[in-house]
C-alpha cells in the first residue's frame, strides 16, 4: 500500500497471473505519482509462482490482501471473493476499484463495486470473442456494463462497447497495458533469464507452444489433435517444440492416456520473465492464450491461435497472428505460413503509456465530479 495516507485511493482486484503482470505497469505509475492504493489478491490462481513474480520479478509489493479462494466451481469462487472483496472495500472505502480482464476475480471485484459508492473501472474493456459458451466472455461482456470507466486499448473495442449501447463518455481507448509490460521487462528478460542454457535451446532454434483452456485440453479429441498438429510441425519444420505445460493440461494428459508425438518438450511452467524470453525468442508460437496472442505480436513473433475465434482480431488483422482450430492439418498448414512470413507488422495494442493514460484519464473523471 503507498504510505502518503491510511485511505487508498485505488484498489486493485486480481487474481490471475494475467492480471498481476497487466496490471503491474498501473501500480508503478501509482508509486511514481504517490497515489495511496492497495491490492487485493483473490487467490484464484494462488501460488508461490504467483508471490514470486509480486516479490521478485516485477518489484512489486506483497498484496494487502489475499483471499486465497483457490480453484472451485464458477458460484463458489464467484461467491466466496465477492463477499471477501465487498468486506474489504466497506473498509478501505477508494474511490475507485481496478479489475482487469475477464476472470471470475473481475466478475465477482466488479459486482462487489457496483453495489457500493465508488467508481468501477475496467481495463482491457471491449474485447470481444462472440462466443458466449466461453466464461470469460460472459465476465467481460457484464463487466463493461455495470463499469463506470471502461479503458479500451483499441478504437476496436470501443466500437465494440458502443455498439452495445454504452455512452461514449465512460469510454476511453488507452492501449493495453501489455504493451507497457512487455517494454518494460524485455530487457530485463533477455540480461537476466538462463532459460535458454536451461533448456539447451538456441535463439530461433525452436517453436514455442502453451495449451491450457479448458474447451481445448479438458476435450480429449481436441487436445489429443493439438498435440498431433504440433507433432506434425516439429516434423516438418524440423525444430523442437517447447511447451511449458500447465497443470491442468499435465493432469488431462495422463487422465486421457495421450501420446506426445514429434519433437514436443515438455517443461514445467516457466517464471514470468523467462517466458518472456522464450516468446522473443521463438520462431513461431503456437497458443491457446489470449496474452500470448498480444505479448507475441508486440514481440514481433508469429503466433498460430489454436482456437477458432479470438477477442484480439487487431492481431490477426496486421498479420501477426492466424486462427487454426485444432484440426491437425490446418495447424501445419497455418504455422508453416507464419513460419516464413516478415515480422514487420505494426503493434496495434499501443504505444506502452496505457498505465499513463488510464491514471490520467482516472483522475480528469474524479475532478470532474467533484465539482459536479
Amino acid at each position: 500500500m503507498s504510505e502518503q495516507t491510511d485511505q487508498s485511493t485505488i484498489v486493485f482486484v486480481l487474481g490471475t497471473r494475467p492480471e498481476i503482470i497487466k496490471l503491474a505497469p498501473i501500480i508503478r505509475e501509482c508509486e511514481r505519482r504517490e497515489i495511496a492504493y492497495s491490492v487485493i489478491h483473490t487467490g484464484q490462481h494462488y501460488s508461490d509462482e504467483l508471490d514470486s513474480i509480486f516479490f521478485d520479478q516485477l518489484e512489486l509489493p506483497e498484496p494487502d490482501y489475499n483471499l486465497e479462494v483457490g480453484s472451485k466451481s464458477h458460484g463458489k469462487q464467484t461467491g466466496e471473493m465477492l463477499i471477501g472483496i465487498e468486506e474489504i472495500l466497506l473498509n478501505e472505502k477508494p474511490e475507485t476499484v481496478l479489475v482487469q480482464g475477464d476472470t471470475n476475480s473481475v466478475l465477482a471485484g466488479g459486482l462487489a463495486t457496483s453495489k457500493l459508492d465508488m467508481t468501477l473501472g475496467h481495463v482491457e474493456a471491449g474485447l470481444r470473442s462472440f462466443d458466449r459458451g466461453m466464461p470469460e466472455e460472459t465476465n467481460r461482456v457484464a463487466v463493461d456494463h455495470i463499469g463506470d470507466l471502461l479503458f479500451a486499448p483499441t478504437e476496436q473495442s470501443k466500437v465494440y462497447l458502443r455498439k452495445e449501447g454504452i455512452p461514449a463518455d465512460r469510454i476511453f481507448v488507452t492501449g493495453n497495458t501489455v504493451v507497457d509490460a512487455v517494454q518494460e521487462n524485455a530487457t530485463i528478460a533477455r540480461n537476466k533469464s538462463t532459460v535458454l542454457r536451461d533448456l539447451g535451446l538456441g535463439s530461433d532454434s525452436f517453436a514455442l507452444m502453451t495449451a491450457h483452456r479448458a474447451e481445448n485440453v479438458d476435450d480429449r479429441d481436441r487436445f489429443a489433435n493439438i498435440l498431433r498438429g504440433a507433432g506434425l510441425v516439429s516434423d516438418e519444420l524440423g525444430i523442437p517444440i517447447v511447451y511449458p505445460i500447465h497443470p491442468r493440461a499435465s493432469v488431462k494428459l495422463t487422465e486421457f492416456n495421450l501420446v506426445v508425438p514429434g519433437d514436443i518438450r515438455l517443461v514445467d511452467s516457466q517464471a514470468y520473465l523467462d517466458f518472456l524470453h522464450l516468446q522473443a525468442e521463438a520462431t513461431v508460437i503456437l497458443t491457446d492464450s489470449g496474452g500470448v496472442q498480444e505479448e507475441a505480436c508486440v514481440l514481433g513473433t508469429p503466433c498460430v491461435t489454436l482456437r477458432d475465434n479470438t477477442e484480439r482480431p487487431e492481431t490477426v488483422d496486421v498479420g501477426a497472428n492466424t486462427l487454426a482450430g485444432t484440426d491437425p492439418e490446418t495447424i501445419l498448414e497455418q504455422t508453416k505460413t507464419m513460419y516464413t512470413k516478415p515480422t514487420d507488422w505494426e503493434n496495434p495494442l499501443g504505444d506502452g503509456t496505457a498505465a499513463d493514460q488510464i491514471l490520467n484519464n482516472l483522475g480528469q473523471t474524479i475532478q470532474q465530479e467533484v465539482s459536479l
